[in-house]
């Protein structure tokens, strides 16, 4: 079995993922669904074989020492890969994450014009939050490339690993990937700040140092962009402040309070046609009311100030999957299923669909498409259907 084949069929079907595992079929997700090639179970030697192919020495030691690494891959010049090698019941495993060459458009994710304009913003923190495959990398790099296309910046991103390249347009774009080019994310971030940057991406603010030194690079008079893995604005918020002894929660506060530029909370959702996904948001916009609410510990009622905040950008989750269902992008099902207030969000699906100012219709986001219930391997070791 050869790694490029098991490659090219993941590209070819549009899957996001493909999981490699002893004892199984090498298995493709496709939409959100796992979906078995046509070929043979994997065997001790074949993850191991299909590993060795594509990691690094380093990636191998790394295996063998703490059990898994991380790293990144191009795959000639049709997407590039994020994997993850590991160990499982003694035997090696690999997830290989697709991400795509081309970067999306705000409109091809489904963001309105609003959040473009707060790109421009001189300095704060900007959070893009949600499960893991909810496409917070690709929303994160179509925010970058359009800085890059618009704006004089230097921008240094941090990440483990590198997913999306990008060319030199009007910024200089400086990327740095863990255990290659810098140990730890707050490492990276603190030596940034000594780097000239403008705006700084921080793939992940995994730590207390690393958001404490977000925070402050943001209150400095940078860009920081970073990512949580939280489903609401309002949770963004507390998880941040509850990461902090309780002696330092109140400076915090402050601090968000007076730099926070947005947080915008995303889902994947399959579509009415079973063969692609789209976004749906919850998107949090600095105000002196959301300011206000996040200084006087009242969290709790950013819900309501978001609801009537349409004309800054904001909008709730379940009013976005409300507008998805609208605009007969997704089910009723899905809708009430990834709602936080279902039998709320079933009176929205009943009323007039209601758009916000500049809102545009989503269209796929992230994940990729796939076309059928089973996938016929595109190699030699292929099976006949």
């Amino acid at each position: 079995m050869q790694m490029n084949k098991l490659l090219q069929t993941v590209v070819n079907q549009n899957a996001s993922d493909i999981l490699l595992t002893v004892g199984c079929k090498p298995m493709l997700r496709l939409n959100g669904r796992l979906v078995p090639l046509n070929t043979k179970v994997l065997e001790p030697d074949d993850t191991i074989a299909l590993m060795k192919s594509i990691a690094s020495e380093r990636c191998q030691q790394e295996l063998q020492k703490v059990g898994s690494s991380d790293f990144g891959f191009s795959f000639g010049d049709q997407a590039r890969f994020r994997v993850s090698i590991f160990k499982q019941r003694g035997y090696t495993a690999l997830a290989l994450r697709l991400i795509p060459n081309r970067l999306l458009t705000f409109r091809e994710i489904g963001l309105s014009e609003s959040i473009q304009k707060l790109l421009y913003r001189p300095r704060g923190l900007f959070l893009v939050t949600g499960p893991t495959g909810s496409g917070k990398s690709t929303t994160l790099a179509t925010m970058i490339d359009y800085i890059n296309t618009n704006r004089d910046c230097h921008i240094i991103t941090i990440e483990d690993p590198i997913e999306y390249f990008h060319n030199h347009k009007r910024c200089v774009i400086t990327q740095r990937e863990l255990g290659v080019d810098v140990p730890s994310f707050a490492e990276g971030l603190r030596r940034a700040l000594r780097q000239d940057p403008d705006v700084i991406l921080v793939g992940e603010l995994r730590d207390l140092e690393t958001i404490e030194t977000a925070i402050s690079a943001a209150e400095t008079g940078h860009i920081v962009f970073g990512t949580l893995h939280t489903n609401s604005a309002e949770g963004t918020i507390n998880r941040i402040v509850d990461a902090f002894p309780e002696r330092q929660q109140e400076q915090i506060r402050i601090q968000l309070a007076s730099n926070l530029i947005a947080v915008l909370c995303q889902a994947l959702i399959p579509d009415v046609t079973g063969k692609g996904r789209v976004a749906a948001f919850e998107i949090m916009v600095h105000t002196s009311a959301i300011s206000n609410l996040i200084r006087m510990q009242k969290v709790y009622q950013i819900e309501s100030e978001i609801q009537t905040g349409s004309k800054h950008g904001m909008i709730l989750l379940d009013d976005s999957l409300a507008q998805l269902y609208h605009a007969g992008k997704i089910t009723e099902d899905e809708a009430i299923n990834r709602s936080r207030n279902p039998e709320d969000l079933r009176e929205k699906l009943r009323e007039p669909p209601r758009l916000a100012a500049g809102q545009t219709q989503p269209k796929a986001a992230g994940g990729g498409g796939g076309r059928k219930p089973s996938v016929q391997l595109e190699s030699a070791v292929a099976h006949k259907k």
